[in-house]
This record gives structure tokens, sequence and C-alpha cells, in this order.
């Protein structure tokens, strides 16, 4: 079964940021900001991408999307950075309703739209774990007979690390958190045009049957100063330096290198 991620990387989309913008400009002139594009292109590299190149099953996309405006040395830039990863394709489109792009994105990107497949969208400064793609899968196969049922089926693993990165290392809380964007994805059966974009992320359970997998942490939820969410931007959560085994653990689930992550924040 196909699986298809998405990503927007700094994407001028028409709604789709809970922080709000008088125009499309104005949104241009907020996310390309130099300081936060080296937040986001730090993040992305060292958090983001390492748990994508070592994924257990190998056999998924990532469809990055960016604007048609992004500036070139940026375009570049995580051309890059992605080029050593024949799962990813950058997409770039001009500014649009959000979920309608966004959706148009993910059916594009579906080989045959008459079959099912497994979709996931991620945020460029989280991460999931190396088994991610593998157990997205496997559910399915454990809950053959849900999914056959249901147009629509949510998987929840909803285990997983809230995080901060800095030239300091990492320093990070594990929690049980229901329904955040990492480590969320859906089963979409053939035929249906409707996406895991279709749906806000919090409640995607009112629309749907949702599988949750409780054990092994899944996913590092990044805390940062540009976080859309102000919630999440201004989230009052004790985070303390990881212990030398949750440092062995980040490289082994996530295949983040907190060595890696105090280099890249330590650049000017």
């Amino acid at each position: 079964m196909q699986v298809i991620g998405l990503c927007r990387f700094s994407y001028p989309a028409i709604g789709g940021f809970q922080t709000t913008h008088e125009s499309v400009e104005e949104r241009r002139q907020f996310l390309y900001q130099h300081d936060r594009l080296e937040e986001r292109f730090r993040l992305f590299e060292a958090v983001a991408l390492p748990g994508f190149k070592k994924q257990s099953d190998e056999d998924f996309q990532l469809v990055i999307v960016v604007g048609d405006c992004l500036p070139k040395p940026a375009f570049d830039r995580l051309n890059d950075l992605t080029g050593g990863l024949k799962q990813v394709r950058i997409v770039a489109k001009p500014p649009g309703r959000h979920r309608k792009v966004m959706q148009d994105v993910l059916n594009s990107a579906r080989n045959d739209p008459d079959q099912p497949c497994l979709q996931f969208r991620h945020d460029d400064d989280d991460a999931v774990a190396v088994d991610f793609v593998e157990r997205f899968r496997g559910c399915v196969r454990e809950c053959v007979g849900l999914f056959e049922r249901h147009a629509m089926v949510a998987v929840d693993f909803n285990c997983g690390y809230l995080a901060r990165a800095n030239s300091e290392g990492i320093q990070a809380t594990r929690v049980h958190r229901p329904l955040i964007t990492a480590g969320l994805g859906m089963y979409v059966r053939g035929g249906q045009r409707k996406s895991i974009m279709n749906f806000a992320h919090n409640r995607i359970n009112r629309a749907m049957p949702v599988v949750t997998r409780p054990d092994s942490p899944m996913w590092v939820r990044g805390l940062n100063r540009f976080n859309d969410s102000p919630r999440t931007r201004n989230m009052d959560v004790a985070l303390n330096p990881l212990t030398r085994q949750q440092e062995l653990e980040f490289q082994t689930r996530f295949a983040i290198d907190p060595d890696v992550v105090r280099r890249r924040h330590a650049k000017p």
C-alpha cells in the first residue's frame, strides 16, 4: 500500500495558519525573514530529516510543498539537503487556499487513486521514529477488518517527546498527547478524494475511527519561537537536558544526534 507524507516548508498558504496576516505579501515577509528561515533549516536538517533517511521501511514518499516565491537560495538549500533522499519530491505552488492546495498535492501523488493509500502530515521542526512507516503499515494489517469497513481511519501514535533544540543540545520530556500532528496518519480508501489535510488534526476523531498506539515513543514535537500555534509556542512545560540514555534513544529511535544539533545551532 502506498504511503505518502506531506510537509509544508514555509508555504505561504491562504488560511492554514493560526498566526494571522492581512495579506499574502505580509505572510511571505513573515515566513521568509532571515532568522525564521535559518531556524527552520537548522531544525529540518538536524531534527526532521534524519529519521526519514533511516526508515526501516523505505517504501514511502515525502512531498515537500514550498511556495513558488520561495527565495532561490532557500530553494537551492532545501534541494541540496534532500538530494540524497530518493523518497523526497519538492513541489512548488503559488499561494492558494490551504486545504484545497494540500488536498490536490496529496491526490496528485497517489499512484492509483482507485487503490487505498496511507497518508501522514509532517511539520518541518518535528521528527518521527525510524520505524514509523513500518509500524504505520503494520497497523493496517493488524486491524484489517476495521479498515475494510471504513472509507477513512486515523492511526494515532500518541507517545513521544516534547523537545527544544539549541546550541546546548536537546531539552525534552516524554509525554502522551493524543492527535497531535507528529505521529498521526490516515488510511484513505480507493476512490476517496478527501485527504488527511482536509481535517484539523486535533478533531479528526470526530470524522472517523481512530486506532491508538500508545507504547513506544514515535515522535519528537519541536518547541521553538516560530511555532505557529501560540499554545505550543508558549507551552509551559518542564524540559530537561537529555540524559546519556535518552541521547542514545534519540539516536536509535529518531536518528537525531545531539552533537549535530549543538553544532548546527552554534553557527551564527
